[in-house]
C-alpha cells in the first residue's frame, strides 16, 4: 500500500466516525437519563403498617437500576399545607423508609426542601404516610434527591472519575444548560445512568433516555 492510500485510508476513517459521532451511534463522555417522578421506599416493618402483615410488594416493572422494580402499591403523602395521594412505592424493600420528592412537591405539602444524597436521612424532614390498612409518621427521611450518575468501576475509569467525585453535566436543546454538583456513585451492580428529578426535567426539557455529557 502506498502513501496516498494510506492517506486516503486515514480519512475515509475519520470520516465514518465523524458520521457516527453526528448519529449518535458513538456516545463521547455522554450518560443517559432518567426522570425519577416521585416515589417512596419502605421498610418490612412500614410497609405492613401500611398495607398489612406479611404484605408483599407486587412488580408491576423493572426500572433502571438492575434488581429495583416499580411496585402496584401507592400510598398517600401528607404534609403541614397538603397532601399528595398514588404516591408510588418502589421495590426491594430496604432498611429505612426512604421518601423522595421534588421541591415543587415539598412546597405543595408544606415541608422545607432538603436536597440529600439518597440513603442519608440525616437532617431530613418527616412526613405522614397514608396507606389502605394504617397510617404512619416518620420523623425523617422525606428528601430531594441530589442529582446523581450511577456507574460501574469500568464505567468510572472510563469517563476519568471516582466514587463520590461531583461533575457538571451538559443538557443540550434550546432549553439546554448545565447541571452543577452530579454525584458521582460508583458500584458493580449499577448500570450507568444519570438520575433527576420532574422539576429540573422540566426546566431543561428533558426526556427519558436523552444523552447528557459529562464535563468535569
Amino acid at each position: 500500500m502506498n502513501m496516498l492510500e494510506n492517506d486516503d485510508l486515514v480519512s475515509l476513517i475519520t470520516d465514518l466516525v465523524l458520521k457516527e459521532l453526528k448519529s449518535g451511534e458513538i456516545q463521547v463522555n455522554k450518560v443517559p437519563v432518567s426522570i425519577s417522578a416521585r416515589h417512596i421506599h419502605l421498610s418490612k416493618e412500614h410497609l405492613e403498617a401500611l398495607f398489612g402483615a406479611d404484605h408483599k410488594l407486587t412488580k408491576v416493572k423493572d426500572i433502571s437500576q438492575p434488581g429495583q422494580f416499580a411496585a402496584e402499591e401507592k400510598v398517600t403523602l401528607v404534609g403541614s399545607k397538603g397532601k399528595i395521594e398514588n404516591v408510588r412505592v418502589l421495590g426491594p424493600l430496604r432498611k429505612e423508609t426512604q421518601v423522595e420528592i421534588s421541591i415543587t412537591d415539598s412546597r405543595a405539602l408544606g415541608i422545607k426542601p432538603v436536597i440529600s444524597e439518597s440513603g442519608n436521612l440525616e437532617g431530613t424532614p418527616g412526613i405522614t404516610i397514608i396507606g389502605p390498612k394504617g397510617t404512619i409518621n416518620i420523623d425523617k427521611g422525606c428528601l430531594v434527591a441530589e442529582r446523581h450518575i450511577h456507574m460501574t468501576s469500568h464505567d468510572a475509569k472510563v469517563f476519568g472519575v471516582i466514587d463520590g467525585q461531583k461533575v457538571n453535566v451538559k443538557a443540550e436543546g434550546h432549553r439546554g444548560g448545565v447541571f452543577m454538583n452530579v454525584v458521582i456513585r460508583v458500584r458493580e451492580d449499577y448500570a450507568l445512568d444519570m438520575h433527576i428529578d420532574v422539576d429540573e426535567a422540566n426546566a431543561f426539557d428533558i426526556s427519558n433516555g436523552d444523552m447528557l455529557e459529562i464535563l468535569k
